[in-house]
């Protein structure tokens, strides 16, 4: 039977997504239709059409689901998971690779998230507290004996988190607090470690974990500046990141299954961030999607048909054991200027894509038009390196961003290089020695 399958989403995650799609074996044998609120160059390449819609307009999303005669959804970001869109997808009779909207409150709501790792007793909670009046926050600031994370209850697109003791003080935590116009907030222990990001495919009971991956958060080099959507990161050749132990990745894994088994027939991906302290493994947070850059990690080097994958999970199958190839990888990515507070948008990208070398190119938030690419407010491109090292993909990924130069964006070379993974190595050996 021939399907039709629609992708959710233009950004990096999703250009990476529609790349694995397509280079399923059974491509032929389906279909591959995609829509987004900005035209991904790369996206429109790959697939069959692409339409321009707002993927948080759940009516819109399942109007086009209906105009292509989709089967099948993959949903890549997590705002069309926060507003139902697979609820919504299901009742028109299409099935949609993600959670529920009542279980991607696990990323849609940071209160819901710490309250539910307290009730089902899941391994890594941090001390948290939930406030809806900032001045009680305030004074829970200080009076608590330590550093906190600051976190807005709701989306903020990997934005809205401050930490005291690293990025601000606890008197301009109280005033951002004050200043916001959040609803909701969580205050809980700074973490003091080192993080890594787990992925894993979720469905009819089965829970396959892929390679950790660490990603870096910082604006500017040396992990200094503002946090941004993430501007790149690297995996290793094999499951572990270089300053991980194998019981790392398994007290990471226990988590992330003592977290599908509390929530109500989990589907999808689920992202874990975790902290490697010297108390052992701690849940920065959980995403309901492929994480952006880590999903340009973990998928070119997904050896599984991800069509495949999807496919068994629709149909109630147990999931396909994945293979990873025996390969680093190391993401950079280009975002325009000022980003992430003041980004310039609007600016033509000339990209060369000839000259990216053996790195792969992911098109993110860029809106391709008649007359060109141009930016957003979000990030541009990234450049993958798949090597046998993580030193040999970090120079494939450091000589590809050429592709566009650099005037008008802004990257991070740092990032895979063997200075800054040797300086995780170090600080995680002085924790185990604590």
């Amino acid at each position: 039977m021939s399907e039709t399958v629609l992708l959710v989403g233009g950004g990096g995650r999703e250009h990476a997504i529609a790349r694995a799609l397509d280079d399923s074996p059974e491509r032929a044998e389906f279909d591959l239709y995609a829509c987004a609120g900005n035209r991904n160059p790369g996206i429109a390449r790959l697939v069959d059409g692409f339409e321009a819609l707002d993927t948080s307009d759940t009516d819109a999303v399942v109007a086009y689901a209906a105009d292509v005669g989709a089967s099948l959804a993959v949903i890549g970001p997590e705002k069309p998971l926060a507003e139902g869109v697979v609820d919504a997808l299901e009742e028109a009779g299409v099935y949609a690779f993600g959670p529920k909207q009542a279980d991607a409150r696990i990323e849609v709501d940071k209160s819901f998230q710490r309250e539910f790792m307290a009730e089902n007793d899941v391994p890594g909670c941090p001390d948290f507290a939930v406030f809806e009046d900032m001045d009680a926050a305030c004074e829970y600031i200080d009076e608590y004996d330590g550093d906190l994370a600051v976190k807005p209850a709701g989306l903020t697109g990997g934005k809205g988190v401050r930490v005291t003791g690293d990025q601000i003080t606890k008197e301009e935590a109280k005033e951002y607090l004050r200043e916001s116009d959040y609803e909701k907030v969580v205050l809980e222990e700074r973490l003091v470690g080192e993080e890594f990001t787990i992925q894993a495919f979720v469905a009819n009971g089965d829970v396959l974990i892929t390679p950790a991956v660490q990603d870096h958060k910082r604006a500017y080099e040396g992990d200094e500046g503002p946090n941004t959507g993430g501007m790149g990161s690297y995996s290793d050749a094999g499951f572990q990141l270089p300053f991980m132990t194998e019981l790392d990745s398994f007290e990471a894994m226990e988590i992330m299954k003592a977290t599908v088994a509390g929530l109500d027939d989990y589907r999808g991906i689920l992202y874990g961030q975790f902290m490697l302290t010297a108390d052992g493994v701690k849940v920065v947070e959980f995403n309901a999607r492929f994480g952006d850059p880590e999903a340009m990690n973990t998928l070119p080097v997904l050896e599984t048909d991800f069509f495949e994958v999807v496919r068994a999970a629709r149909d109630g199958d147990r999931l396909p054991e994945l293979d990873f190839a025996n390969k680093a990888t190391v993401c950079k990515y280009a975002v325009p200027e000022g980003y992430p507070t003041d980004p310039k948008a609007g600016a033509k990208v000339q990209v060369d894509e000839d000259s990216a070398g053996d790195a792969l190119l992911f098109y993110a938030s860029v809106d391709e038009r008649d007359d060109g690419i141009y930016t957003t407010t979000s990030r541009s491109f990234a450049v993958v390196g798949v090597a046998d090292t993580i030193a040999e993909a970090e120079e494939i990924a450091e000589d590809a961003l050429a592709v566009a130069g650099e005037e008008g964006l802004h990257m991070r070379h740092d990032i895979g290089t063997a200075e800054l993974v040797q300086q995780r190595i170090d600080h995680v050996a002085s924790l185990r020695d604590e």
